[in-house]
């Protein structure tokens, strides 16, 4: 962990609120490379009525166009929640250097059912501001039953 990465995280809850402004699942992303924020994300599911439309895969899109190219080895994922396996599996094409995630996903992350669909090279650090990024899916779901 750097001192830099709850920063970041608070970028990618900033996101995550811009989602929920949306009517969409509270999840953002921001892509760091060398320093800078190459790119911002949040889930558009909803929006785009497009079940891909996830934060960590509207983060990398822009990422790629901001690079001019698809592979993302010297940037890291600041993302709420742990990525879902078919981010995963993108993040891993896209050879990311590293990923940072607020909280886990113990139903649909990608650790349970693919825990080796990132790039070899990749580093994972998990539970930055772990108990916001939670608690701010935890009330989302809650408010949404009611």
């Amino acid at each position: 962990m750097t001192l830099d990465d709850n920063y970041y995280m608070k970028l990618a809850i900033a996101e995550a609120h811009k989602a929920l402004d949306e009517g969409e699942i509270p999840i953002g992303a921001v892509v760091v490379c060398q320093g800078s924020i190459i790119a911002r994300g949040h889930n558009l599911t909803e929006t785009l009525n497009d079940v891909t439309a996830h934060a960590e895969m509207q983060a990398i899109t822009a990422a790629s166009e901001s690079l001019g190219g698809k592979y993302l080895q010297d940037c890291t994922l600041f993302v709420t929640v742990e990525p879902c396996i078919m981010c995963a599996g993108a993040l891993g094409w896209s050879q990311i250097g590293r990923i940072v995630y607020g909280c886990a996903d113990e139903k649909r992350g990608y650790q349970h059912f693919a825990p080796k669909a990132l790039h070899p090279k990749t580093q994972v650090t998990g539970g930055i501001m772990e108990e916001e990024c939670r608690q701010f899916m935890q009330d989302f779901f809650k408010k949404k039953r009611t």
